[in-house]
């Protein structure tokens, strides 16, 4: 189904990267799913891995150990999961919808990914994509203080790419990353999530 593109003119697109770019989100979430359970942490449920989507890794770390009293030390964590998410990378394929979009507008208008990931991460993905050539900006989990529903990092991208904010449309598949692009004064397309997309089959 196409995604319902607001009216302009825009110009600039910005981008987050996992569950909107990439269909990456499944893949994460197995690798969050190993890492934790490595280093003692409980279940992590499926639904709150999803609503904390466009959280920093780091931060999701922090979290955990302050909801289940942990300290998993968060660098060691963050780069095990890492390390667990390249692994799967060569399974990754890209969001059907959102590609067509990239296909359709790249060399008419700038494109900036902004990411709660880190850029080793992000450009690892867009690599494997083959689309890493079409973006004129990253902006990624270190490059930023506030991370979503924060504006800065939608705002940052549009400072790159010497844009006004309102004229940037975003794409972004968490309720998180909708709410700071609105903060930003950004118009925005929700992606929808992997269940979402998935066609209910016909018994």
């Amino acid at each position: 189904m196409p995604l319902q593109i607001p009216p302009g003119p825009h110009r600039a697109y910005l981008f987050d990267m996992d569950g909107t770019i990439a269909d990456s989100m499944p893949l994460h979430y197995i690798a969050w799913k190993q890492a934790l359970a490595e280093y003692g942490c409980p279940d992590f449920p499926e639904d709150l891995f999803y609503s904390w989507g466009g959280m920093p890794v780091a931060a999701i770390i922090a979290t955990l150990n302050q909801r289940h009293g942990l300290s998993m030390p968060v660098e060691e964590v963050a780069h095990r999961k890492e390390s667990l998410y390249y692994e799967l990378l060569p399974k990754l394929t890209a969001v059907p919808e959102v590609l067509e979009q990239i296909e359709e507008a790249h060399t008419r208008i700038p494109f900036a990914v902004v990411s709660g990931s880190t850029r080793e991460s992000v450009t690892a993905s867009l690599k494997v994509l083959g689309l890493l050539d079409k973006f004129d900006v990253l902006v990624c989990a270190d490059d930023y203080k506030k991370a979503k529903p924060d504006p800065e990092p939608f705002l940052l991208a549009a400072q790159k790419l010497n844009v006004p904010p309102e004229t940037c449309l975003v794409f972004e598949d968490t309720e998180m990353g909708i709410d700071a692009a609105t903060r930003a004064g950004m118009q925005s397309v929700r992606i929808p999530q992997p269940h979402e997309r998935v066609p209910t089959q016909s018994r």
